[in-house]
């Protein structure tokens, strides 16, 4: 082995877990703050919230593998047994929470869209194969290289188990599911904001009818002005987190197609800016809940009743002592 590889490897590993652990360590700390607001909140004990739950587990599992994701990509002498492991187990966790998060936007958007027909749902009525579906399906294609799909060819001279999953099996998760299901969930969000529009239009021309009058009115103002604050946060939330995987993504497949390598370097911020940004979703749409916060805004105010009188307490003892000492 090259001695400038060597000492390479060593710098990547610092610049891996630089940029993962604190996303890591935020996303599962944050869903640990949502699950145990749904946990403790029995109000909040229901379906879709279940499926919800599902995906924050989802999320955290892929928070815990979050850091070791970038390693694949390391010159590293494995087994056949510990590459299939690193390259399989990140992949099904990935593709688990892509499909949970699939279902949970259609859940809602069956919401939406269709309310009276809500109740008698398939994923309502059969929640365990709902959730078979959410689970099973990515364990099943990840596995696949495990059972012969696969390019494995031993550790070469660099010490590194090269190209694990064959360029098939990379268009096909990439082209067939996972580009797929983003935009499924682009659409479904796009359709439910053009519900909203119609709706909002709808209320503004039945409040003009009852007020006769012409001109907008402060409240149809304000209603239009929140309708645009939700589409410009959905809009940022989709900048913010879609973008930069599908940047990597594409960035990826460019190369992958060209057969060139790339720096490194460049490979791990594009690769660990992606997976965490796209893993902040779940954390999106439970911290706009209100109903996910109270529990953790509860305990937060019990420490502060807790700790606060004492505290002023022992500021007024300490007050009053100072005043009760003679002056020199």
């Amino acid at each position: 082995m090259d001695s400038n590889d060597s000492h390479s490897f060593p710098l990547e590993e610092r610049l891996i877990y630089s940029i993962t652990i604190p996303l890591s360590t935020s996303i599962i700390l944050a869903n640990l703050v949502i699950i145990l607001g749904i946990a403790w909140n029995r109000q909040l004990h229901n379906t879709p919230n279940y499926f919800f739950l599902s995906l924050l587990v989802a999320d955290l599992c892929t928070g815990v593998a979050l850091p070791f994701v970038p390693l694949m990509g390391l010159h590293r002498e494995l087994s056949f047994s510990s590459c299939m492991v690193a390259h399989i187990f990140p992949n099904f966790l990935f593709l688990a929470f892509l499909l949970n998060l699939v279902m949970v936007h259609y859940e809602r958007y069956i919401c939406i869209v269709n309310p009276l027909h809500y109740s008698n749902l398939w994923m309502h009525r059969n929640f365990p194969l709902a959730l078979l579906i959410a689970w099973v399906p990515p364990l099943l294609y990840a596995s696949l290289p495990s059972f012969g799909w696969n390019n494995w060819t031993g550790p070469d001279w660099h010490g590194c188990c090269k190209s694990m999953f064959p360029n098939t099996f990379i268009y096909l998760e990439v082209y067939g599911l996972v580009l797929p299901a983003i935009l499924s969930m682009a659409g479904m969000t796009g359709h439910v904001l053009l519900i909203t529009r119609g709706q909002l239009k709808d209320i503004c021309r039945l409040h003009r009818s009852v007020e006769r009058g012409s001109q907008a009115s402060d409240r149809e103002q304000r209603l239009n002005l929140r309708y645009t604050r939700c589409v410009l946060a959905v809009s940022l939330t989709f900048l913010a987190c879609w973008v930069p995987y599908l940047i990597y993504m594409h960035v990826c497949i460019v190369f992958l197609v060209s057969d060139t390598k790339w720096s490194s370097t460049t490979h791990i911020v594009l690769l660990c800016t992606g997976i965490g940004s796209m893993a902040v979703v779940p954390l999106v749409l439970g911290l706009a809940n209100r109903q996910f916060k109270e529990p953790a805004q509860k305990f937060l105010q019990k420490v502060r009743d807790r700790w606060g009188p004492g505290t002023q307490g022992s500021e007024e003892v300490a007050s009053r002592s100072g005043s009760a000492t003679p002056a020199p």
